[in-house]
């Protein structure tokens, strides 16, 4: 089954007083990269994330996001007693600095010492926030599953197209093969002709004559590059159907294809195999560019 590695699912949900909105989108990416964004006062709450997202997901760069917004009923925001002093020591330290050197400087107001960094605690008590975090993990996974669902409808998609492209790869391959057999005499009389018109000896030599021939024959031979590219058909098959991640292997699998497709052309004699081998680098480019998107 292939999965794109692009992807979107949203939701909300509620506990208790609290309430929150969670977005997860991806787009390609080499690796897994996962980038989170929630809120740092709940313990736990991106570890458990993590090692969620790291199970189900290979590639992609993920963004996850959560916002959490508490009900003002709750009561007042509970100030920091400890951090508060700190910071008063600070700014009288940064003052004492200032006037030593004859700068002035304008003194923090209360609403500036409050918006300071830990100032001002709006975490919930610990027993709290264990919960809201069990009910917010509870809730992604429904949300997680919406997003695995959604790459894996794109990837359906994705894989419907390069079904098509192999298909396309795979009627090319048997066309050359087949002028590749047919034209068996006439490369055999075109070598001949071509060496016989380099030796110009009165007397040709026919174990030399034979030998220029091979020669020439093996370098034209495109038969290898043709077996090969019917394997690699074989293996994009088989890649496509896969259960598990195969993006990268389909990756190199182009590379290959491309590399068949480039020698076909460089070796063909002939203009209806040099077309062949056009269109082959045509379509293959066209996979590649869908096989990015797979994970």
């Amino acid at each position: 089954m292939v999965n794109s590695m692009t992807g979107f699912a949203a939701g909300s949900g509620q506990f208790g007083p609290y309430s929150w909105t969670c977005e997860i989108r991806s787009v390609n990416g080499r690796g897994l990269d996962l980038r989170l964004r929630v809120p740092d006062w709940i313990d736990g709450l991106e570890k458990a994330l993590r090692d969620k997202m790291g199970k189900a997901l290979t590639r992609g760069t993920v963004n996850l996001s959560i916002k959490i917004s508490r009900n003002d009923e709750v009561g007042a925001p509970r100030i920091n007693t400890e951090q508060l002093a700190h910071v008063i020591t600070a700014l009288r330290d940064i003052e004492e600095a200032a006037m030593a050197g004859n700068l002035s400087l304008t003194p923090a107001n209360p609403t500036e010492i409050l918006a300071m960094r830990g100032v001002l605690d709006t975490s919930a008590p610990d027993d709290e926030t264990t919960a809201l975090r069990t009910a917010i993990v509870t809730h992604l996974d429904e949300v997680f599953a919406e997003f695995v669902a959604a790459r894996g409808a794109e990837g359906a998609q994705v894989a419907d197209m390069l079904r098509g492209q192999v298909k396309t790869i795979d009627t090319l391959v048997k066309r050359a093969e087949t002028i590749w057999q047919d034209r068996a005499d006439h490369r055999r009389q075109a070598v001949k002709d071509m060496v016989t018109s380099v030796l110009t000896d009165t007397e040709i030599d026919k174990a030399r004559l034979e030998q220029e021939i091979a020669l020439l024959a093996i370098k034209q031979d495109v038969s290898e590059e043709i077996d090969r590219l019917k394997a690699h058909v074989e293996t994009a098959g088989t890649l496509i159907a896969a259960k598990t991640a195969s993006g990268r292997k389909l990756d190199f699998l182009t590379q290959e294809f491309n590399r068949e497709a480039n020698t076909l052309c460089s070796k063909a004699q002939y203009i209806q195999l040099t077309e062949i081998g056009l269109d082959l680098k045509a379509t293959i480019d066209q996979m590649r560019e869908q096989v990015q998107n797979v994970e």
